[in-house]
């Protein structure tokens, strides 16, 4: 376990390297003995200091939610990150160059809450009525530490939370079968990926449940009018400049982006 100055210092060089939009030396390679407490400690100061420079937040994201990404990763279970109002992008968004350091896209969905989601074990039936709307995404996932980078720097680093472009067509959870939600994801007209909302555990409401779980256990909750990523269901396809990405989600609509 590292000490608060270790872990301030870690916190501060991803902060720079975001200011910077580049990349830092990876923490656990400057802290071998890193755990996941350090991890998130490390997430929680990198988060103030984005709030203290005026940022904020938008709501969360849910990570490694499939067990192919947490079986890559070597974990048993998701992570999470904070989304901040200025990583939100509407659909046909562009990005300049430079932007990113270290640009993947993936297939997500997007809760709106309507109200309050709280406690450490919340009953699919208590998320499913907290829930708004669901919507259409594309997760932009960077890296403000160099690779190769472990878990325990991607969550060190906001779970490679690089921005979220929203649109398509939301609708209530209750009109759509949320295991059975189909992403088409192309790069340049070509398809690059396929997937099914059901990859994300089975439910992707049981991601929402543990990750009101998690923060509870840090005296945190979810609020009303947050937005919840709830993690890939296709796998990442890196972009570079030039390129053009679209996903198609049937009936909630088609998002897109551009990368100059």
């Amino acid at each position: 376990m590292l000490t608060e100055d270790d872990r301030q210092a870690a916190a501060e060089a991803i902060w720079d390297a975001g200011k910077s939009r580049d990349t830092c030396v990876a923490p656990s390679r400057i802290f071998p003995g890193m755990t996941m407490e350090d991890a998130y400690d490390i997430q929680a100061r990198w988060t103030q200091l984005r709030l203290g420079d005026g940022a904020r937040i938008a709501g969360r994201k849910i990570g490694l939610a499939t067990r192919p990404m947490q079986a890559a990763a070597r974990v048993a279970g998701p992570d999470c990150g904070v989304i901040f109002q200025d990583a939100l992008f509407a659909d046909g968004a562009e990005f300049g160059k430079g932007t990113f350091a270290l640009p993947q896209v993936s297939a997500e969905l997007v809760f709106t809450l309507g109200a309050d989601l709280s406690g450490p074990e919340v009953a699919r039936d208590a998320v499913l009525a907290a829930i708004a709307t669901v919507g259409a995404a594309l997760e932009i996932t960077d890296s403000r530490t160099e690779q190769p980078a472990t878990i325990i720097d991607t969550v060190s680093d906001n779970a490679g939370l690089g921005a979220v472009v929203t649109g398509g067509t939301p609708l209530s959870a209750a009109e759509v079968d949320l295991r059975w939600i189909a992403a088409v994801l192309s790069k340049n007209g070509t398809v690059e990926e396929t997937g099914v909302s059901a990859a994300l555990g089975g439910d992707p409401l049981a991601g929402l449940a543990w990750l009101a779980g998690r923060l509870a256990a840090a005296g945190e909750g979810l609020k009303a009018g947050d937005l919840v990523l709830g993690g890939g269901f296709t796998r990442p396809v890196p972009v570079r400049a030039g390129d053009a990405v679209l996903a198609d989600f049937g009936p909630l609509g088609t998002i897109s982006a551009r990368f100059g």
